[in-house]
């Protein structure tokens, strides 16, 4: 509409341009006259008058020009074209016109023509309020526009968007509750419903996990504690020096560790007929006195089933006396341990609650992981009182042989020269009474020597991780007792031999110097000591010497003492002598020697010992 009412207005202003050129021509024709132009002149200006005329009438859509005809237009032009036909004629015939009646005719034709103009802009005025008021409702039609677009955008892009960042800033600070309203099925409500789906996964994800994590927190919390009571328990157990003291420790830690209300801790006896309280804490008095020792399967807690497992059992509902005398001392569960050793039961641990109580896998577990701990430690002390009374079976019988191999043949020996003395005493034989007077002196002696020697050798003792200590202090006494010089060569590095081991080395060591002082009539006497992987000890001497092969028939004590010690630390011992070279005796020790190793004649069959006892 706008453009329509643009082009009539440009048309309009056209006709009006038109309309005042023809008052122009219309004083030129005057004046043309009036001054006695030629006819051609006349002619001229009148054709170009018919044309405005045409031209107004029909219109020019080329540049544009059109009249806006309406009644009063159309009135006023009709008027203008009365008025010309009118004083065409007198302009063509040449008539004479008196100027003042020209001036006339002119004004009233110029008249009317204004009167068109008048018309033409009365319309055109019109046009343009239409225009204007166009202008208008098209301004505010973009006003409008612009606001419903506004808004438009506002409630189906941007607020689906804001709302939509508003839930990603709260799934980013954590909230996976958050949600957005899904009100449109476009491509924003789809969106949206594919946010609240990943929200909602998200929460259940979370949700999951964190209960997952709360899970396995508890989990390792318990373990843990598990952990925990079961170190402080087996560094109590490696602490404690007596049964008693290990028993009732242990019976204070288990109870403090399962919240037991009384704990007793019962052993089998020798004949597995009789459950013996070894140890309680928390125990009423009454009870301890009479459960102290009961008879297996007279109780609900005993069993001596070799596949017995941790157990609890209600004791309200249990009809045994035992059970019934725990009931009146107020106590509704027992838990009972059973503990084991190498398949083997020999003892059972007894938890004592007021109140009903459940046990889960991993608190059995534990349950039957302190009372193997509790057995593996009883075992320790069974196994270090045999060993100690192994020990000290060994020394007798080494005692025993010392004592026959030197003492008593000694005192065979004397005994002999005392029945020669009696002898040569009733036949009044001076020599021979003399010569047994000096045998017997030189054994009598000769047994002191081995006495003395004796003592040095039980009272044999190591202290120390180096053996070169207890060497010198050795060869110290030797230096003493036969005022011979001995020295000590070390040589090497090695790691230090265990002390019992040390103890076997200094034996040999003695029995060779004893030797050295006995038989060997030497002057100086050395000791040779290579420390490395294989130790080994040399023991030389610069005496009388022996034929080896000679004297391999003859019963050598010294030697065979030797070599019974070496065996017992998986050493060798080897001698070398010649008559007039003197001796050197080796002992060379394993890579990793160990005492308690036996030897058979066989050395591909060296074995360890380990005595097997049973409390």
């Amino acid at each position: 509409m706008t453009l329509w009412v643009t082009w009539q207005l440009e048309g309009g202003a056209a006709a009006v341009n038109e309309a005042g050129r023809m008052r122009m021509q219309t004083w030129r024709l005057v004046s043309t006259v009036q001054t006695e132009h030629q006819p051609g002149d006349v002619l001229s200006l009148v054709n170009q008058f018919d044309q405005s005329l045409a031209l107004l009438r029909s219109g020019d859509a080329a540049r544009p020009l059109f009249v806006p005809w309406d009644e009063s237009v159309s009135r006023q032009f009709t008027r203008v074209e009365s008025i010309w036909l009118h004083q065409r004629g007198q302009w063509l015939n040449g008539e004479h016109i008196p100027p003042s009646d020209a001036i006339a005719a002119t004004s009233e034709f110029v008249h009317a023509i204004d009167g068109f103009v008048l018309a033409i802009e009365h319309q055109l005025s019109r046009l343009t309020a239409i225009l204007n008021l166009s202008q208008f409702v098209m301004m505010v039609l973009a006003i409008g526009g612009a606001v419903l677009v506004l808004y438009t955008g506002y409630q189906y892009v941007i607020n689906p968007l804001a709302n939509l960042h508003q839930g990603l800033h709260k799934v980013e600070e954590g909230d996976f509750t958050s949600r957005v309203e899904v009100d449109t099925q476009d491509e924003f409500g789809k969106v949206a419903t594919g946010f609240n789906l990943m929200a909602s996964r998200l929460q259940s994800l979370y949700e999951g996990l964190e209960a997952q994590v709360v899970a396995k927190t508890q989990h390792i919390e318990s373990q843990r504690a598990r952990i925990e009571a079961l170190y402080e328990l087996s560094a109590f157990l490696a602490g404690v020096n007596k049964v008693e003291d290990l028993s009732k420790g242990f019976a204070q830690r288990v109870r403090a560790v399962m919240k037991a209300d009384a704990v007793a801790v019962r052993w089998l006896d020798e004949a597995n007929q009789r459950y013996l309280i070894l140890a309680s804490d928390c125990f009423p008095q009454s009870l301890l006195e009479a459960e102290r020792s009961v008879l297996v399967g007279a109780c609900a807690c005993g069993n001596l089933a070799l596949n017995a497992r941790t157990r609890v059992i209600p004791i309200a509902v249990d009809s045994v006396e035992p059970a019934r005398l725990c009931s009146r001392a107020g106590f509704q569960s027992l838990v009972s341990v059973p503990i084991r050793l190498q398949q083997r039961l020999i003892g059972e641990i007894d938890l004592l609650y007021r109140n009903p109580v459940e046990l889960n896998h991993d608190e059995m577990e534990l349950l039957d992981t302190m009372a193997s701990h509790l057995a593996s430690a009883m075992e320790g002390f069974r196994a270090a009182a045999l060993e100690r009374e192994a020990a000290v079976g060994e020394e007798r019988a080494l005692l025993a042989r010392e004592l026959h191999d030197s003492i008593a043949q000694s005192l065979a020996f004397l005994k002999i020269q005392v029945q020669l003395a009696r002898v040569a005493t009733q036949r009044e034989q001076a020599t021979q009474l003399q010569t047994a007077l000096n045998e017997l002196d030189e054994g009598l002696r000769e047994s002191i020597n081995d006495v003395r020697e004796l003592l040095v050798h039980f009272r044999t003792r190591t202290n120390t991780d180096d053996v070169e200590s207890a060497l010198q202090e050795t060869l110290q006494k030797f230096r003493h007792q036969t005022g011979l010089q001995a020295l000590l060569q070390v040589q090497g590095e090695g790691l230090p031999l265990p002390a019992d081991v040390q103890i076997q080395v200094l034996h040999v060591v003695q029995e060779a110097l004893s030797n050295v002082r006995k038989h060997a009539v030497a002057s100086q006497v050395s000791l040779e000591v290579s420390k490395g992987s294989n130790w080994h000890f040399v023991v030389r001497d610069n005496g009388a010497g022996f034929d080896i092969v000679q004297s391999k028939g003859e019963g050598h004590v010294g030697l065979k003492i030797m070599k019974e010690r070496a065996q017992q630390i998986g050493a060798t011992v080897e001698v070398s002598s010649s008559p007039g070279q003197g001796t050197s005796v080796t002992l060379f020790l394993p890579e990793h020697p160990v005492s308690g190793v036996v030897v058979s004649a066989d050395p591909e069959r060296t074995v360890l010992s380990e005595p097997v006892a049973r409390i």
